[in-house]
């Protein structure tokens, strides 16, 4: 593990660029201690979670909204909408707008899609992707192309995207979308690396990504931030989240 130094927090620079806080969770539908789930959102101080697995059926939309609430955020897009992919925000971004995309079914296999959102922060402009791409490997590798046209087909200069990639840095879907993006925490590594760390093997199965000109600062699982603990980490969910500082450039 990488001992974190403190992770920049969110600002506007002077000339127009923005620091934010990123954070990809995957929430297992809620279905484990919602209470800790929501301590370890809000002690990250997001200013974007791109969740993974949101509730998707009865009453989705008001478990959505009770976290977004009880954990300083609100609803951007997503849900059961988008097949489980969510985006929600701080009161710090502005929403220019939202769509949220079903991928192609696999007959006999999971619904996927993405949720996807361009947000501004200050005068940086922002294209924004969730994802939770598919547990089979020719239908997985077929998403990250997709994943890359989608963010290409925004209309926006600087873009992101995070979520469950369901394989390791070293798999095929996973090199083909740091190829066309940076892998954030490759890039400038701060706190944990492994992601799932359940029944092992220990892997780094969750990631964020960015567009080249966007400035990773920092990204990695907040083990040591303050606020959050090894027994809400583990009561939250089943994966870690991922959080990375990033600097965005004015568009």
């Amino acid at each position: 593990m990488v001992t974190p130094p403190p992770l920049e927090s969110s600002r506007t620079e002077p000339d127009g660029s923005a620091v934010i806080r990123v954070l990809s969770y995957n929430i297992r539908s809620m279905r484990d201690d919602t209470d800790a789930l929501a301590r370890v959102i809000a002690a990250c101080a997001p200013d974007l979670v791109l969740v993974q697995e949101a509730p998707r059926f009865f009453r989705w939309r008001k478990k959505l909204a009770r976290l977004a609430a009880d954990s300083g955020q609100v609803i951007v897009s997503g849900g059961a909408t988008a097949a489980g992919p969510a985006i929600l925000s701080s009161l710090r971004a502005t929403v220019e707008r939202t769509e949220d995309v079903l991928l192609p079914l696999t007959p006999g296999l999971h619904r996927r899609g993405f949720a996807t959102a361009v947000v501004r922060f200050g005068g940086a402009r922002l294209g924004v992707l969730s994802c939770h791409l598919s547990l089979d490997a020719k239908e997985r590798y077929d998403q990250g192309g997709l994943l890359l046209d989608r963010l290409a087909g925004m209309g926006v200069e600087h873009a992101i995207a995070g979520g469950d990639i369901n394989e390791g840095p070293g798999s095929r879907t996973f090199r083909r979308i740091a190829a066309g993006l940076q892998d954030c925490w490759a890039t400038a590594p701060w706190g944990g690396e492994p992601t799932w760390t359940r029944n092992g093997p220990y892997n780094r199965i969750d990631a964020i990504f960015a567009t080249k000109g966007v400035e990773v600062l920092g990204c990695g699982v907040p083990l040591d931030l303050p606020g959050i603990t090894a027994t809400d980490l583990r009561a939250a969910t089943d994966h870690l989240p991922v959080l990375a500082a990033l600097r965005v450039p004015a568009s």
